[in-house]
C-alpha cells in the first residue's frame, strides 16, 4: 500500500439555501431529506461512478438531534438510495462540518482506506437553532476557561472588532454591499446556478413548490441601508444582520477520490487537496480562526500566501474576513477574494457551508487555468479555524 494517494474533488452540489424560521421555504422540509436530494444529485451528474463504489458517506451537522441525528451519513445514504453495503457516519464541527467531512474521508483516501467517498453538510437552523439542546458546563465561566462573550458569535464578532480598532462598522458594511453585488452578478452571469440542485418544498398552506435559487440574497443592498440597521450584540456597535451571515437552511455534498480511481472510473478530477489545517484560538475572538489555520496549511504545503490565486472564505462575518485580508495583506476589495460573493448574500446555514465554499472554487479554477493554487477556510465556534489548499487539476503551466 502506498503511504500517500493523491486526493481529488470531482464534483459538488447544493440545495439553494433558505431562510430559517416559519416563513423560510423550508421551513416543512426535513433536513436528512435536503442530505438525500445532495447525494441523489451528485450520483445522478456522474453516471459512471457505480453506486458500490461509494465507500463512504460522512456528513456534518451541528445540531445532531431529530432529523439530523440518528447518524446521518448512514441513514440520509440509505433513504438516497445507495447499496445497504455503503457505510455512512455523521460529523460536528460547528460549522466546518462539511470541510470537516471532506478532510476525515480524505485522510481515509490518502492512507487507502477508501477510493471513493460522499461528503457534506447539512443545517436547518429553522428545526435545530443553534444550540438547541446544548447544556455548557458551568466551569467554562465558573473557572474563567473563557469569556461569557465567548458563546455568543455576534458578540465574538464585536471582540474583534475591538482587537483591530481600524476594521470600522462603515468598512464592514462596505465588504457587505461589495459580497451583495458580486453574488448578484454571479447569479446573473449563471456561475451559481449549475451547482446549485432543485430541492422540492411542501408547505400545508400552499402545497408543494420547487426552491430554486438562495433565499437570502438581498441586492441592491446599499451603504445607507446598512448605515441604519441595529447593533443588537453591543450598544453602538459595529455588527448588524447586514454585515452578518444569515440563518439559513441547506445541504452541501461532493464527492471525492483517489485519483488514479476517479481516471479509471471516468470521473473528472477538478482540484487535488494539497494540505489541509485546523487550529485554535481564542473562544471569544473565533473569527480569526483562520488566520493560524492557513498559517499551518501553508507550512505543511511549502507554499507561501502569494502562492494562492483564488481565495474562498466563509463570511461569517465581514469582521473576520476583514481581519483575515489584513493580516496577510490583502485589500477590502482584492480581486482573488470570494469572487462570486459569500455568505453574507447567500446565507451560512452552518455545518453545511464548507463544501460551498469549495464548490464555488472548483468552478473558479476551470475559469482560471493560470491559477495553481487556491484556498477555503473559515472560521469555526468555541475558537477554531480551518483551512484546505487545493491545486487546480486544469492548472496550465505545469502538472497538476
Amino acid at each position: 500500500m502506498p503511504s500517500s494517494r493523491d486526493v481529488v474533488f470531482v464534483d459538488g452540489v447544493r440545495t439553494p439555501f433558505g431562510r430559517s424560521g416559519p416563513k423560510g421555504q423550508y421551513a416543512e422540509t426535513r433536513a436528512d431529506d435536503m442530505v438525500v436530494r445532495v447525494i441523489r444529485e451528485l450520483m445522478r451528474r456522474n453516471p459512471n461512478l457505480p453506486p458500490e463504489r461509494v465507500d463512504e458517506v460522512a456528513i456534518a451537522a451541528t445540531t445532531q438531534i431529530g432529523d439530523q441525528g440518528l447518524t446521518i451519513g448512514r441513514s440520509a445514504a440509505v433513504l438516497a438510495g445507495l447499496p445497504k453495503s455503503v457505510p455512512g457516519y455523521a460529523i460536528d464541527r460547528m460549522c466546518a462540518g462539511a470541510m470537516t467531512a471532506v478532510t476525515s474521508v480524505a485522510g481515509g483516501i490518502a492512507f487507502g482506506a477508501y477510493d471513493v467517498a460522499i461528503a457534506g453538510g447539512v443545517e436547518h437552523m429553522g428545526r435545530h437553532p443553534m444550540g438547541e439542546g446544548v447544556d455548557p458546563n458551568p466551569r467554562f465561566l465558573a473557572d474563567k476557561l473563557v469569556d461569557p462573550s465567548a458563546l455568543v458569535m455576534g458578540m465574538t464578532a464585536e471582540n474583534l472588532h475591538d482587537r483591530y480598532p481600524g476594521i470600522t462598522k462603515e468598512r464592514a458594511d462596505a465588504y457587505a454591499v461589495l459580497s451583495q453585488e458580486k453574488a448578484a452578478k454571479a447569479y446573473a452571469d449563471g456561475k451559481i446556478q449549475p451547482d446549485l440542485v432543485e430541492t422540492a418544498i411542501r408547505t400545508a398552506e400552499q402545497g408543494w413548490g420547487l426552491a430554486t435559487a438562495d433565499e437570502s440574497m438581498r441586492p441592491g443592498t446599499t451603504l445607507d441601508g446598512l448605515a441604519a440597521l441595529k447593533t443588537p450584540f453591543r450598544p453602538h456597535g459595529n455588527v448588524t444582520a447586514g454585515n452578518s451571515s444569515g440563518i439559513n437552511d441547506g445541504a452541501t455534498g461532493c464527492i471525492v477520490a483517489e485519483r488514479q480511481a476517479a481516471e479509471d472510473l471516468g470521473l473528472t478530477p477538478r482540484m487535488r487537496l494539497v494540505s489541509y489545517a485546523f487550529a485554535g484560538v481564542d473562544p471569544e475572538v473565533m473569527g480569526v480562526g483562520p488566520i493560524p489555520s492557513t498559517e499551518k496549511a501553508l507550512k505543511l504545503a511549502g507554499l507561501d500566501i502569494s502562492d494562492i490565486g483564488l481565495f474562498e472564505i466563509n463570511e461569517a462575518f465581514a469582521v473576520q474576513v476583514l481581519a483575515f485580508l489584513e493580516h496577510f495583506g490583502l485589500p477590502d476589495d482584492s480581486d482573488k477574494v470570494n469572487q462570486y460573493g459569500g455568505a453574507i448574500a447567500f446565507g451560512h446555514p452552518l455545518a453545511s457551508s464548507g463544501v460551498r465554499l469549495m464548490t464555488q472554487l472548483a468552478r473558479q479554477f476551470a475559469e482560471r487555468p493560470e491559477v495553481r493554487y487556491g484556498i477555503t477556510t473559515m472560521c469555526v465556534g468555541m475558537g477554531m479555524g480551518g483551512t484546505v489548499i487545493w491545486e487546480n487539476c486544469a492548472f496550465e503551466g505545469a502538472a497538476a
